[in-house]
């Protein structure tokens, strides 16, 4: 699958105190690359009163998921009083925190079709999102993210915070290790682990996860994964023990 220029998905205000305003300037002006190329498929790919999914596809093919749905969400929220977009995609644009940046910024990468089209064509492309069969919160145990702990679970990742490469269900399975993100009520966010397909370590904010798996849902060669890294896990605690306990008779006054 084609990369993609990553997202950045804080106002300029941030990359600025952060020192990230080249990303941020790099992905304002993906952002409005991307809302040109809908303009351009909507009006290449409407014909007989009909829009032809392919625009969609192509320009996800180009600019990747998460880019795609943040111009369009960011295209519905501008729109203010405008009725011709389906009241599910209001609701789904809502869901994107788009940063409150000038309303210049935000309107020039506001697609600019007829809204009648643009709503279509929102359907389509979150209809090749659905395609992928992503895990999402339904997927987790209830208030997961406000009452679980994740140290020594697995966890389904955000799709939005994966490369599109990455954007599968057994892409989003993670196991999470250790990190004060991993208790709901600490002041830290971050959550250590590994992914259970490949093993490979990585790193999370607590607020890109969507919650525990539920243990019903978890595919066979998930369950065998957990339970190699929890052994792994328990034997390391017990050379770790063994090893202050030696530690400690060889040296009795510390």
């Amino acid at each position: 699958m084609e990369k993609h220029k990553p997202l950045y998905p804080w106002s300029r205000e941030v990359a600025r105190e952060s020192g990230q305003t080249d990303l941020w300037d790099e992905s304002y002006n993906e952002n409005c690359r991307c809302a040109r190329a809908i303009e351009r498929m909507i009006a290449l790919h409407y014909k007989d009163d009909r829009l032809n999914a392919d625009g969609a596809k192509s320009v996800i093919g180009e600019y990747g998921y998460d880019r795609v749905n943040w111009v369009l969400a960011n295209t519905v929220q501008m729109a203010h009083g405008e009725g011709r977009y389906s009241e599910d995609n209001r609701k789904w644009s809502r869901g994107f925190m788009i940063p409150h940046d000038s309303h210049l910024k935000r309107s020039t990468f506001a697609v600019t079709s007829h809204p009648g089209l643009v709503d279509i064509f929102i359907n389509q492309a979150r209809k090749e999102w659905q395609a992928l069969g992503l895990y999402d919160e339904k997927s987790c145990y209830e208030n997961s993210r406000s009452q679980l702990d994740y140290k020594g679970k697995v966890v389904v990742i955000d799709a939005r915070a994966l490369k599109d490469e990455f954007k599968t269900p057994d892409g989003q399975l993670f196991y999470a290790k250790f990190g004060n993100g991993c208790r709901p009520d600490a002041l830290g966010t971050k959550v250590f682990g590994k992914f259970l397909k490949d093993g490979a370590e990585d790193v999370f904010l607590r607020s890109e996860i969507e919650g525990v798996m539920k243990l019903e849902l978890l595919p066979d060669w998930a369950k065998e994964k957990m339970a190699e890294i929890q052994s792994q896990d328990e034997n390391n605690t017990e050379v770790e023990n063994e090893t202050k306990t030696i530690s400690s008779e060889q040296n009795p006054t510390g």
